[in-house]
């Protein structure tokens, strides 16, 4: 508004000027200047705005009427205030303003003398019409901002109100609720038990267009269909959120089989879909509508569940590798650039010190430890940064870490990697790299080794990471001995994997973890 009335107040200064330089008009534009600034500087809602915009009206009405046939130099000026009031007052204020200067306009007309003259009554209604429309869809954009919700993003409000909620709710669950995998077992157990199934599993969305193997069951692991962009059930299931029945397996290791039935059914939360269960009989016919109604009537719940585990999962990865690379940055810039500035001082100080000293000894000593610090903290902040990539996958995370340690500690790095198209979920990858990485940094720091074998095999819902080095193996001069190892079996625990450490013939040791069954022929 404040653009408007120096616009609006300089047309009507230019238009009584035109005609020459009179005292009253003078007046006149001196008090409708005076009154516009206090209602300009005061806050539009204030009371002091209010009784500026009153002055306004009032004085324009009043000093149009004395103006006989030139009033419209004038009410050029009155919607300013009239619409100004119905935006900060509401609609109930303005038109009081209107009905004033109505009113004032014919008294002052009468009083004048100019009420019957054609020009002055003209130009009067004229502006009070224009006044009277403006102020009415003014109030009407009033009501509207005044009705419409602050769509102001309020990012960290809205987490501080859903994390708040998540934390309440998970302290009611029991831990294993909020495990993706044992949910899925245990659905595919539950729904085994009910209908014919002698293969099963449970897939879940991972992005990507694909799906990963979150539980199988059965008498033999195998390749399930996990593309979405094929002609199978899986994916047709997926796309129409209904139960889908089919003469071929869901499995390619089983494709060529006959006389066999696969039933598809979505996993469905609300609108959303989050997995499915696929079951699979030798049989021909296996699975009426009878019996895909009773899967269905557990789908639901079960449904629900899940998404609660996985996207808990979710959460909780994230804000874990949120906080590595906010540990990461604080110690690069940290204590990182500090040790380094050490460095360089003991550098100037060695440099001027004479030569064959005791002390230039120790501080070539001292700078020796500094640089094997730096590194040490350059390595760990490395791994603190080190995910696993979405189109990389875990042996390519593995391996990097790998050859970047080995190159490090001049380690011979030996990698055998072995990984299927499909993908396990995030969460499990991201703690079978920490176990690799864990496995690898002891072995780097305490085995004293020269060479380190890294195999890798993964086929969803199998996956084998082994290390092994060389080294002097697991004994009491390793301070790894406990807190190390104690650090891997929790996370193997945590993503239900199982943690085997072995001593490696003839020398070093061999620390594996494995999740699933074992791997199928090939």
């Amino acid at each position: 508004m404040i653009a408007v009335r120096v616009l609006m107040l300089t047309l009507v200064a230019t238009l009584l000027l035109i005609d020459g330089v009179r005292a009253v008009e003078l007046l006149w534009l001196a008090l409708l200047l005076a009154s516009a600034s206090i209602a300009t500087v005061a806050p539009p809602a204030h009371r002091v705005a209010q009784l500026g915009r009153m002055a306004e009206v009032l004085i324009t009405a009043f000093a149009a009427s004395t103006l006989n046939s030139d009033a419209g130099v004038l009410l050029v000026y009155l919607p300013v205030p009239i619409i100004g009031a119905a935006l900060s007052d509401g609609r109930r204020i303005a038109g009081l303003f209107l009905g004033a200067a109505a009113a004032l306009l014919a008294v002052g007309g009468a009083v004048e003398g100019v009420l019957n003259e054609r020009a002055y009554l003209v130009s009067a209604v004229q502006w009070l019409l224009i006044a009277g429309i403006g102020a009415f869809q003014a109030g009407i954009l009033q009501r509207v901002l005044a009705r419409r919700p602050d769509d102001t993003p309020q990012p960290y409000a809205e987490a501080t109100r859903l994390l708040t909620q998540l934390r309440s709710v998970a302290r009611q669950l029991p831990g294993a609720t909020l495990d993706p995998g044992g949910l899925a077992e245990h659905l595919l157990d539950e729904v085994r038990a009910m209908v014919p199934a002698v293969r099963g599993a449970v897939l879940s969305g991972s992005g990507g267009g694909r799906l990963v193997v979150l539980a199988q069951a059965g008498v033999e692991r195998l390749d399930w269909e996990t593309a979405l962009d094929t002609e199978s059930a899986v994916a047709d299931a997926w796309a129409t959120q209904q139960p889908v029945t089919s003469a071929r397996s869901q499995a390619r290791s089983v494709a060529g089989r006959r006389d066999l039935t696969s039933l598809v059914v979505p996993l469905i939360a609300g609108v959303r879909t989050v997995g499915l269960i696929v079951l699979e009989s030798d049989s021909a016919g296996a699975y009426p509508p009878s019996l895909i109604s009773r899967v269905t009537a557990i789908t639901g719940p079960a449904a629900l569940r899940l998404e609660a585990a996985l996207l808990f999962d979710e959460v909780r990865s994230l804000a874990t590798t949120e906080e590595r690379q906010r540990l990461a940055r604080e110690i690069h810039d940290g204590v990182a650039q500090e040790l380094v500035m050490v460095g360089y001082g003991i550098d100037n100080a060695v440099a001027a010190l004479p030569d064959a000293t005791a002390a230039e000894e120790e501080l070539r000593i001292l700078r020796a430890e500094v640089t094997r610090v730096i590194t040490e903290l350059r390595l760990s902040l490395f791994e603190l940064r080190s995910e696993v990539d979405r189109y990389g996958g875990l042996t390519a995370a593995i391996a990097d870490y790998a050859r970047t340690v080995g190159a490090s500690a001049g380690l011979r790095v030996h990698l055998s990697l072995d990984e299927s198209t499909a993908r396990l979920p995030a969460a499990v990858e991201a703690e079978l790299l920490r176990i690799a990485q864990e496995a690898i940094t002891n072995a780097r720091k305490h085995a004293g080794a020269e060479n380190l074998w890294v195999t890798c095999a993964v086929d969803p819902p199998f996956a084998q990471v082994e290390i092994s080095d060389d080294g002097s193996g697991i004994g009491e001069n390793r301070p790894d001995g406990r807190y190390g190892l104690a650090i891997m079996a929790e996370r193997a625990e945590r993503i239900r994997g199982r943690l085997e450490i072995t001593p490696r013939v003839p020398n070093g040791t061999t620390v594996a973890v494995v999740l699933g069954t074992a791997p199928r022929a090939r």
